[in-house]
Parts: C-alpha cells; sequence; structure tokens
C-alpha cells in the first residue's frame, strides 16, 4: 500500500533539494522505466498498473524487487506528466565519478541552465555513441524530471560528471575544441580520435575564463541572418563532424 507520506515523498522529488537530501530521482512513463530497467541504474522501487506489469513482468522483475500496483490517477499525481498510464520508477542517484576522455570524445557543458536543451545533448550523445558528458557546478540538475524525460531514454547509456572546470581542463593534455561565433569552420578541421567538446551558456556562451584551456575555436559557419543558434542543435551539428567516419 501507498502511504500518504510516501506520497508525498515520491512528489518532493521533483525538487533539487530533496533529490539530493534523499539520493533519488523519478523516471516516469514505459519508455523511460524500461529503459531504466535496462540500465546499470539501481532502482528502489517501481509503481505500475497491473496491466504494464503484465505486459514486462520478466523486464520489471529482473531488475527490482519492489512493485506496487497503482491506478493511472494515482501515477499522474506523483510524477510530471499529465497522464502516465505505465509506470513510475524510483531511482538511487548515482555516485558523481569523474569521467576523463580515454580514447574518445567527450563534451563539455559550461552553465547549461535549460533542461530540455541538457536532455537533448544526452540524447544526441546517445545517437553519435559519445558515452560522457562533462557539466559545470551550475549546470542543470541531470536528475530533473524535465531533463529525464526529454532524453527519451538515453538516460541510461551516458554517464554525467559535474564539477569545477577550472579544475578540471587545467589538468588535461588533449585537445579542447570550443564553440566561439569567430571560431575556424568545424568543416574544415580533421578531427582527433579523442578530445573534448566544450559548450557554451545558452546566452552568453562560454565562460571567458575557460578561453585559455581552449586549443580550438570552432564555429559553424553560417549561411543566413539568424544570430545564433540553440546549443543543443549547435552541439548535434558539431558532433556529426567531430563524429564522422575518418
Amino acid at each position: 500500500m501507498l502511504t500518504k507520506a510516501r506520497e508525498k515523498q515520491i512528489r518532493s522529488l521533483q525538487q533539487k533539494k530533496f533529490r539530493s537530501e534523499l539520493g533519488l530521482f523519478l523516471v516516469e512513463g514505459a519508455k523511460g522505466v524500461l529503459e531504466a530497467c535496462a540500465s546499470d541504474l539501481d532502482i528502489e522501487e517501481i509503481f505500475c498498473t497491473e496491466s504494464f506489469f503484465t505486459l514486462n513482468e520478466d523486464k520489471l522483475t529482473k531488475k527490482c524487487s519492489k512493485i506496487v500496483f497503482v491506478k493511472e490517477s494515482l501515477l499522474s499525481k506523483l510524477g510530471t506528466f499529465s497522464s502516465n498510464n505505465a509506470a513510475i520508477a524510483v531511482i538511487y542517484i548515482p555516485k558523481n565519478e569523474e569521467l576523463v576522455a580515454d580514447n574518445d570524445f567527450v563534451i563539455l557543458l559550461d552553465e547549461i541552465k535549460d533542461p530540455g536543451n541538457l536532455g537533448t545533448i544526452i540524447r544526441t550523445a546517445d545517437w553519435y555513441g559519445i558515452t560522457k558528458i562533462i557539466c559545470s557546478n551550475d549546470s542543470v540538475d541531470v536528475f530533473n524530471p524535465k531533463v529525464i524525460n526529454a532524453t527519451m531514454g538515453s538516460f541510461g547509456r551516458v554517464k554525467l560528471f559535474y564539477t569545477d572546470f577550472d579544475e578540471y581542463l587545467s589538468k588535461t593534455q588533449l585537445p579542447v575544441f570550443g564553440a566561439y561565433l569567430g571560431g575556424e569552420s568545424i568543416y574544415s578541421i580533421n578531427y582527433p580520435s579523442e578530445g573534448y567538446l566544450l559548450m557554451g551558456n545558452e546566452s552568453k556562451g562560454i565562460n571567458s575564463n575557460l578561453e585559455k584551456y581552449v586549443s580550438n575555436k570552432i564555429t559553424i559557419p553560417r549561411k543566413g541572418t539568424a544570430e545564433s543558434l540553440n546549443v543543443a542543435i549547435a552541439t548535434s551539428i558539431i558532433c556529426d563532424n567531430i563524429m564522422r567516419p575518418k
């Protein structure tokens, strides 16, 4: 049985303060919960409809021993979806473990604030086989429900690490490709097999104190008159060039 206190606790996970205090976050909907079951994340508890359980019993029980049947109306009250006829999973927040480039490319996100942008970038990284993203400490929380939902399930396949960029970048010897309006065309560069792609804040770009760590300033050539590109779209275009077969 789901108590009122437990209901309140689950709803509180929509706020970063309580996610941090409890060490838990939410994943909502059929796709998200099934992706969580297929990942290496540790699931504390799953709340689902009986019909969803019947269709996915093996996947759910293999991953989680605590499964509670609830009505659709309650699922909608517990999470952020206006309607949810499947499930919600309560998942343990993984340890913030350091990530480094090791014969691969890593995306660096400097002060990304919009949950939708971060979620889309995670999804883009997953598409191009990039498995590591490093965020500055002042970037949006990856466990924000809006971020998780925007990843469309990719949250379980891409690792994230939050850190101080000054400290982190001062230690790397690998090339750092920074996205600027006045850089070298992304189409004229022969990218190495490993390195970092640094993307800046939605409104002000890469913080000036990080410029000294950028080995290559790059840009997407502009043909029209738009002032700028959305950071998630720009990341997708650059990743397409970096990850293109050599």
